[in-house]
């Protein structure tokens, strides 16, 4: 991690804060330790409806949890980043990273965010660090990141 006070983190590892999938250990740990080093953990402002759809979809449509699971998910994960920035002001820069990496809009968002606010953007979609790490060199995979 950047000496930043902020770092960007995206809904593939906010899931693992309150679903058991590979990384969660690391993502608790990753958490923890944010806390612990009072980091400001910002994200775009879909990333609420990101983590919902997922939770959804684990819940209603493959059943491998339970309804109850995914509302009481939903509320931690609610409560979860400290700021959440308004994607209409990054979505024009996300449009023009999407179109220079071939990536979708919704993924550069944080992508975004990380670049305006020079922090890091932690991921556990490892396409985005893929499309975006050699280049920009400030998107890290959650797996990688050095805890303190």
């Amino acid at each position: 991690m950047n000496a930043s006070d902020r770092v960007v983190v995206d809904a593939s590892v906010a899931v693992k804060w309150v679903l058991p999938e590979d990384d969660s250990e690391q993502a608790d740990r990753f958490l923890v330790d944010a806390l612990d080093r009072s980091l400001r953990l910002m994200a775009p402002d879909v990333y609420m409806a990101e983590v919902a759809n997922v939770l959804w979809t684990r819940a209603a449509l493959r059943h491998d949890i339970s309804p109850e699971h995914a509302r009481q998910g939903l509320r931690r994960l609610q409560g979860s980043i400290e700021t959440l920035v308004p994607s209409r002001a990054l979505v024009s820069r996300a449009f023009e990273l999407s179109m220079a990496f071939r990536h979708p809009v919704y993924d550069c968002v944080y992508v975004a965010l990380a670049l305006r606010e020079q922090c890091e953007l932690v991921t556990a979609d490892r396409r985005l660090v893929k499309a975006m790490a050699p280049a920009l060199g400030n998107v890290v995979l959650l797996a990688d990141v050095e805890i303190a």
